[in-house]
């Protein structure tokens, strides 16, 4: 084997620590789970009820509700993503859902994926 087919890939590697986590944390109706995906320019989430195996809400970035956001401060992404988890959690409780076990996909709980959950938190729900 060549050096560099051992090498790991940030990918492979994002979704080993994705796997792990996803052996502890499972969302159910009365607490679904609250799922990020972060790519180089955008932001996802999406509650889930894994007992059931459907999606409750979703929202991304680049969502009608969102594409027109205006940042004023220097950190876009972190604004953007913000005012994203404060759609999403609003999106939610019309649903009827208050709290939600928090699932940062692999990826570390800093910059966009927190801003993310701070933005959720404002906007209602409990994790």
């Amino acid at each position: 084997m060549s050096a560099k087919s051992k090498q790991k890939t940030r990918l492979a590697s994002r979704r080993r620590r994705h796997t792990r986590i996803r052996k502890k944390v499972w969302g159910t109706a009365e607490r679904p789970r609250l799922v990020v995906f972060r790519s180089i320019k955008n932001i996802e989430g999406q509650i889930i009820d894994d007992d059931a195996g459907s999606t409750l809400a979703g929202l991304s970035t680049l969502s009608k509700d969102l594409r027109e956001f205006a940042a004023e401060g220097q950190n876009r992404r972190q604004e953007q993503a913000f005012a994203a988890g404060k759609l999403l959690a609003e999106r939610a409780k019309e649903q009827g859902v208050t709290a939600v076990v928090f699932d940062r996909g692999g990826y570390k709980y800093h910059g966009r994926v927190k801003a993310f959950a701070d933005g959720a938190r404002e906007g209602g729900l409990e994790f």
